[in-house]
């Protein structure tokens, strides 16, 4: 059975680039998700613009975890026009890529430490920190972990985390953010006084709305399931961390398709220079990436991630309210 250095070095015939499929890929998700844009603004019916509206959101979302494969260096690395593309990209979704990288890379390199998986990821507190806590302390990270918050995305993590907080952070290192956000809230402006409420709504609030809690549910639920390990830095392993912390996300072929494999997140994290229409292909290929911690998009499985709250290193699980004695819920 392979474990480790090996199990990773088995996963490296995957990690080739098909430099025709990435470009196939790349394109013709932007042009279906031009085609739905044009869709919610020039339909004459509105139940189509509606649903051009929310085929918009899926392929923001898909065009979305395609520019997170380019910001690995797994696909197209090297070519300016992709890099042209995918800036253009980062910049419409609110997400500056400077800061996006930064982030991000961090949370690959400590997933699933108990003391530095925060940056770039859902806050996990330990039973006994959160105890300890203060009334303030503990709303402020239950607030990040709820599901309004998620719900709120395009605001929350994306607006004010993405872009408001990092600029306010460092002004002169996250300029681009501030300048981002500007763009942002222009682009709404205009929509709204050219061409009215609705077309602003369907063309962009709507898209962004969709987009963003759907990625930040998948983020969530892709490190905080039921069967989640967290270790503390000095037990913590790489591949521990990506084949027991990381989920493999059941989904139909349709949801496979719109969230661009992202599902296949333990396969991602043991090695992110995997292109994302490869992840299947590996983990057919290697039995021992077959044995992963599953979770879906049924309700019954969204509602056990979202009651979980925080680890407990006796029970060396994540745990809910329900696993509380109500005394102690209270701060002293």
């Amino acid at each position: 059975m392979l474990t480790g250095k090996e199990l990773i070095l088995a996963t490296k015939p995957f990690a080739k680039e098909i430099r025709w499929k990435s470009w196939y890929y790349t394109i013709t998700t932007f042009l279906l998700l031009i085609g739905t844009i044009a869709g919610t603004m020039y339909f004459d019916n509105l139940g189509l613009r509606i649903l051009s509206s929310i085929g918009a959101a899926m392929l923001l979302a898909r065009t979305f975890i395609i520019f997170h494969d380019f910001q690995h260096h797994t696909i197209l690395r090297g070519s300016s026009i992709a890099n042209f593309l995918f800036t253009i990209f980062g910049i419409y979704m609110i997400t500056p890529p400077n800061i996006w990288k930064r982030s991000h890379d961090h949370h690959h390199n400590h997933n699933a430490k108990l003391f530095s998986a925060s940056i770039g990821s859902y806050p996990i507190m330990t039973r006994q920190k959160f105890l300890e806590a203060t009334k303030m302390e503990r709303f402020g990270y239950l607030a990040v972990r709820h599901p309004i918050n998620m719900l709120f995305a395009y605001f929350t993590t994306f607006m004010y985390g993405m872009c408001i907080q990092s600029f306010l952070s460092n002004p002169r290192r996250h300029w681009d953010s501030f300048a981002v956000l500007i763009l942002h809230y222009s682009i709404a402006a205009f929509l709204f006084i050219k061409f009215g409420w609705l077309t602003w709504f369907l063309t962009f609030f709507l898209p962004f709305f969709l987009s963003h809690m759907l990625g930040a549910y998948l983020f969530y639920a892709q490190h905080n399931f039921p069967g989640v390990t967290f270790k503390k830095n000095v037990e913590w392993t790489y591949t521990e961390a990506a084949l027991e912390s990381s989920s493999f996300m059941d989904l139909n072929p349709f949801m496979q398709w719109v969230t661009a494999n992202i599902g296949f997140h333990h396969i991602h994290h043991l090695n992110s220079k995997i292109p994302f229409y490869r992840l299947p292909e590996a983990m057919a290929a290697i039995p021992e990436l077959q044995n992963a911690k599953v979770t879906t998009l049924k309700i019954s499985d969204i509602v056990s991630c979202l009651r979980l709250k925080v680890w407990d290193t006796e029970k060396n699980k994540m745990i809910g309210f329900d696993e509380f004695d109500k005394n102690q819920l209270t701060p002293g």
